[in-house]
């Protein structure tokens, strides 16, 4: 029976979880709540939970001890639902009276400054007639809002308009949908939100917050008093999204390193490569691999879409086809294709090409290891 990441959806090659220190049915108990990745080498890396879901348990344990009198006992673990639909446990630091604390948990992304930040929440009961009450951000009677520590927005770009907190709309929904659940564990819902027709007021806060996003790019990027609350699948991948300025020193420096186009291919060589230097240069391939000066081994890895067209940028012209993706659904056995990934291999010098699509199945490696997960084009 094959297993499957239901984060990323990527299905685990049996060879990996055949050199795996774990016994199957850890492995798989593991693999199935979302906790761990499997590498190709058999180890694994631990993911966490986003400030979203992490401010989602500090809510839901809020509603479940809002208007109770009931204490929530520290280290309890509390249930809520994610993005993806999975469900994740996170253990209580603190609830009492509507007010609630819940600790960042650890993982393996190394740059994660948020990891054992305490995320809090306090819940109102308020009138829809209070200045408190907006109409247009109350949905099921719940208005999920900021504190201190939570960045407000002062510029437009974002997913959610300036002048809001910087809170992203999936684990805004994951929040209201969290304290949902507590309120109608406790009964309160029906009362407040149905009988009484009244309206329950989250505010979100991050004791520390201020302090951390002075080591964020928040304000650079117009984010300012406060972190982000992110996460569109609930889970923080554990594998580094290198800021600009490090690129050059990472590349420049690493002795195994895998230069990869995108978030796709960053995730997909986390798994493939265990123990290599991993860093993200979108369409500059040829000066990363020029910037290679220590390197023994350098591996490009990423979409076709980059990737071939990096070999041979005129490989569409005349084709037919509006871009490389299209080619390979319609026509994967287009010599075009082929001709493109050798030009690859030759302007690579030596680079290791790797080329996968976006379920991280291996289209085609030049070193031709990964023939278990290739898909013949």
């Amino acid at each position: 029976m094959t297993m499957r990441d239901p984060v990323n959806d990527f299905e685990i090659p049996e060879e990996w979880l055949e050199k795996s220190a774990l016994l199957r049915a850890e492995a798989g108990d593991l693999v199935n709540r979302g906790l761990i990745v499997v590498l190709s080498d058999g180890s694994f890396l631990k993911r966490g939970f986003t400030t979203g879901s992490t401010a989602a348990a500090a809510a839901k344990a809020a509603a479940s001890t809002f208007g109770t009198g009931r204490t929530i006992e520290t280290g309890t673990f509390v249930s809520i639902p994610t993005p993806i639909g999975l469900r994740v446990e996170m253990a209580v630091s603190y609830s009492k009276g509507g007010d609630a604390g819940v600790r960042k948990v650890d993982n393996d992304h190394e740059s994660d400054i948020t990891r054992g930040t305490l995320f809090c929440a306090t819940i109102k009961e308020i009138d829809p007639a209070s200045p408190d009450f907006s109409k247009n951000k109350a949905v099921d009677n719940i208005i999920v809002t900021g504190g201190h520590g939570v960045g407000l927005i002062t510029r437009a770009g974002f997913e959610t308009p300036a002048g809001n907190y910087a809170i992203n709309p999936k684990p805004l929904a994951q929040i209201r949908e969290s304290v949902k659940e507590g309120l109608m564990e406790t009964g309160l819902y029906d009362e407040i939100c149905i009988r009484k027709k009244r309206a329950v007021l989250v505010i979100i806060y991050v004791p520390d917050g201020v302090e951390l996003s002075r080591k964020t790019l928040n304000e650079r990027i117009g984010i300012v008093g406060g972190i982000s609350i992110l996460g569109t699948t609930g889970f923080v991948e554990p594998w580094n999204d290198h800021l600009g300025e490090m690129k050059d020193v990472l590349i420049s420096d690493a002795k195994k390193l895998v230069l990869t186009t995108g978030r796709q291919g960053m995730a997909t060589s986390s798994m493939l490569f265990p123990g290599y230097e991993i860093v993200m240069i979108g369409s500059r391939i040829t000066e990363g691999i020029d910037a290679a000066v220590s390197a023994e081994e350098i591996i490009i890895c990423g979409l076709p879409g980059l990737v071939l067209k990096w070999g041979n940028p005129d490989m569409l012209n005349g084709s037919g086809f509006a871009t490389v993706v299209e080619m390979i659904e319609k026509d994967p056995q287009n010599n075009r294709l082929k001709q493109a990934f050798e030009m690859c291999v030759k302007k690579g010098k030596g680079a290791r090409i790797v080329v996968i699509e976006r379920d991280g199945l291996v289209l085609m490696d030049s070193k031709n290891e990964f023939d278990y997960l290739a898909k013949d084009i």
